[in-house]
Parts: structure tokens; C-alpha cells; sequence
């Protein structure tokens, strides 16, 4: 693979610091920030769809990713099928991905707060009154945007699946 792509997605794997800068300077140069996150662990067409039109929200998407340890405490000891590393990486190489972060909490709440993103997009499972962040997003003047479910796609479904391949 070409060095410049490599170090291109290699980039969009960042720090909180680092991107709380990357933010500040997107920001200033008139972009609008689109925030979401999720464990994107078997990535499907569910996932895909929901991140383009949370793409379409701004100009510059960034994906909070839970981390390894995160995603055990919230859905089991055998989850995630595919380490943070993995995950973060196939997330990185998508174009209309602009940045990923992995966090360590059960919420991206500190994310959120310190990035202030001007748009908090969360899937159809949710409503804005049960977004993490969403109240601080608006008080600072942001959207909050819920995405229309994909019906029929999950990871828990295709770990079913699999599992119950004879």
C-alpha cells in the first residue's frame, strides 16, 4: 500500500488532545463537526448506512469508538469479536471518516463535553431525551440528529448466526 495512504489513515486514529486540536482548527476554518460512536465490531450495512448519513451532517466526521475493556463491561466477556486496534483501523481506512477515537468510560460523555461537536448523531434506537451529551451539545448551540434505523442488522444477530452454523 502506497506510504501517504498508510500514514493518511494511520493519522485518523487519534488521541483526545490531539483531536480536541484537530477540532479547534477544523472549526475556525468554517467546517461543521459531526460526532457518533458506537463498538462498530462486526461492521454491517446497518453500521455503513448510519455513518454516511451521519456523514452528511457536517463536514468533518468523527467516530468515538469503545474501547476493548468498555465494550466487555457493556455487552459480555466475549465481546468484542475484533480488538479496538482492528476496529479503529477498518473504521480509519472509510473516506467519509474523518477521525477515530477510542474511549475507555461506558459513555462518550467526556468526548462530547470536551470536543463539543456541532452536531451529536445517534441511531434510530435512540431519542435525543437518551443520547449521552445531547443536552450539553445543545446548550452549546448544536444539533442533536437521531438516524433512521436499519430493521434486521446487528452484530449480536450475526454472532447468533455463526454460532449456530452446524
Amino acid at each position: 500500500m502506497n506510504t501517504a495512504i498508510k500514514d493518511t489513515i494511520k493519522n485518523k486514529i487519534t488521541t483526545l488532545p490531539k483531536l480536541k486540536t484537530r477540532v479547534e482548527e477544523w472549526k475556525a476554518a468554517g467546517e461543521k463537526v459531526v460526532f457518533t460512536n458506537g463498538v462498530f465490531d462486526l461492521l454491517h450495512i446497518g453500521h455503513i448506512t448510519y455513518m454516511v448519513d451521519a456523514a452528511s451532517l457536517g463536514t468533518k466526521l468523527i467516530i468515538g469508538l469503545n474501547s476493548d475493556t468498555s465494550v466487555k463491561r457493556l455487552k459480555g466477556p466475549e465481546r468484542p469479536v475484533n480488538d479496538q486496534d482492528s476496529r479503529a483501523l477498518l473504521l480509519a481506512t472509510m473516506l467519509f471518516i474523518d477521525a477515530v477515537v477510542i474511549f475507555e468510560e461506558d459513555t462518550p460523555l467526556n468526548l462530547i463535553t470536551t470536543l463539543m461537536p456541532d452536531v451529536l448523531a445517534k441511531g434510530g434506537d435512540y431519542t435525543v431525551e437518551t443520547i449521552v451529551g445531547a443536552e450539553e451539545v445543545m446548550a452549546n448551540g448544536g444539533d442533536v440528529e437521531v438516524i433512521s434505523f436499519v430493521d434486521g442488522f446487528s452484530s449480536t444477530a450475526i454472532i447468533r448466526k455463526i454460532r449456530d452454523v452446524k
